[in-house]
């Protein structure tokens, strides 16, 4: 019988793998491309959700996040706060993200790897954790968890979105 942690992992390593996928191949410039002054490119989607995966896991976790313990926030040399996640940035920011395909992987990696171990330390009582009581039902962390897979699925879509753009305009 397939367990919850196995479900995640996979619906995690699927994210990754995806992410791999829509960064191959492409420079600076063309991850930096945004269909309209509006959109958002393949580099901000892939940085905002690691971002977000980053962040959300190292809070259940109780642990800190790669971005500062790791290195990342030096490596993109980002002109944001260092607790950005991208949420609510505006236009002019989303322009700011530019960054290459190995730094838009690695940081993925790392976050995939710590969320990985995470869900590989939990006990099926674990997911009915109250891990966010702002909300009307409390979020538990099964909740957070697939919030977690559902936000980067849909972004890494919008990624690969933008990418086949991009290639039909060459």
């Amino acid at each position: 019988m397939t367990s919850a942690n196995d479900l995640l992992v996979d619906a995690f390593d699927r994210v990754r793998d995806s992410v791999h996928e829509v960064v191959d191949g492409l420079d600076e410039d063309r991850l930096a491309y945004r269909p309209d002054a509006e959109a958002n490119s393949i580099a901000w989607l892939v940085w905002h959700l690691t971002r977000v995966q980053d962040d959300h896991i190292a809070d259940v976790a109780g642990s800190e996040q790669l971005w500062t313990v790791g290195g990342w926030v030096e490596r993109f040399r980002l002109p944001f706060d260092v607790g950005a996640t991208g949420y609510g940035q505006s236009a002019a920011e989303v322009g700011e993200v530019r960054a290459t395909p190995e730094l838009l992987a690695g940081y993925q990696d790392a976050v995939h790897s710590a969320t990985v171990h995470y869900l590989q330390t939990l006990k099926d009582d674990d997911y009915a954790r109250v891990v966010d009581d702002r909300w009307d039902p409390p979020v538990t962390l099964a909740v957070r968890l697939v919030s977690v897979v559902n936000d980067a699925s849909q972004h890494v879509g919008q990624a690969a979105y933008v990418r086949g753009l991009l290639t039909r305009r060459r």
